[in-house]
């Protein structure tokens, strides 16, 4: 599978995500004159334009995008960041991926939901969803269920090895693509979280297995993921047409837990005194009845 073949190396990923960002980047974006006749071949920066600017040769930065990043400097790695103008999470990842960094702490373990957290999960007053580091839904309460159209064969399968995934349910099921308002957003988001977690988690065998599922059944992750978008959303506004309740815009955080790594609390609330609110409350009392 060559969107997302299982246990590719981190010096593999480096030169992928370095061109997906030289492609991103227009000369005129960097102040770079186009020359007379001057007909690119390539979207985005040269790799000698890119290389001039980051103060490093052309010779030393292809050998960085072919994986040969031995003892490669920060301050080589800051120059590079800022001529493609990564956001801190791109950066931070270029960083990751350049020093094949040790997997994060409890990398590769099964989630496990600690009892205060589903007992904070179950009372929460917004609608509330815990996902784990391979966005299985691990608990939530029943607001949070009813909001993402959770059956009841799924919620039933909560806590099993059959837990519903949030990613292949908005990548591989039609309910989801109807359910969100802004479905390609949610889908980068997803993307974009995956990205990291792979990165952080190179020994997660589920988790690479799950990436190349995923880019075998759906051409719009396949996709994403050739875009190597990379970002850790931690609050957004999101967009529903709940199939009960109409419209909804809610705020949405993500909190994660510092105990369980890769753990996501993910609650959902609508502005107090607007039709999202009301519409929101109506589903609660559904829900409770």
């Amino acid at each position: 599978m060559s969107q997302s073949r299982v246990g590719k190396s981190s010096a593999g990923e480096l030169g992928e995500f370095l061109r997906s960002r030289r492609a991103a980047v227009t000369p005129e974006q960097l102040g770079i004159a186009p020359s007379y006749g001057d007909r690119r071949r390539v979207p985005g920066l040269r790799r000698e334009e890119l290389a001039e600017l980051a103060g490093v040769s052309t010779t030393y930065y292809t050998r960085l995008e072919q994986g040969e990043n031995h003892q490669v400097s920060d301050a080589v790695l800051d120059a590079i960041a800022r001529v493609l103008m990564l956001s801190p999470d791109e950066r931070a990842h270029l960083h990751r991926l350049a020093r094949a960094l040790p997997p994060v702490r409890g990398a590769g373990h099964e989630d496990q939901v600690r009892a205060p957290v589903r007992d904070l999960v179950a009372g929460s007053r917004g609608a509330a969803v815990l996902v784990g580091r391979r966005t299985d839904i691990l608990a939530g309460n029943p607001l949070g269920y009813a909001l993402w159209g959770l059956t009841p064969e799924e919620i039933a399968g909560i806590g099993t090895p059959q837990a519903p995934n949030q990613a292949r349910r908005v990548f591989l099921g039609p309910a989801a693509r109807a359910l969100f308002a802004d479905w390609e957003r949610q889908a980068e988001d997803l993307v974009a979280y995956l990205r990291l977690a792979t990165a952080e988690r190179p020994d997660d065998l589920a988790l690479h297995q799950l990436v190349s599922e995923l880019a075998t059944g759906s051409d719009d992750f396949a996709r994403l993921w050739r875009d190597h978008p990379v970002r850790d959303c931690l609050h957004t506004v999101r967009r529903y047409r709940h199939p009960v309740v109409g419209e909804l815009e809610l705020n949405e955080e993500i909190l994660r837990l510092p105990d369980d790594p890769g753990q996501r609390l993910i609650i959902s609330a609508a502005e107090a005194g607007t039709p999202s609110a009301e519409r929101l409350a109506l589903l609660g009392s559904l829900t409770a009845s």
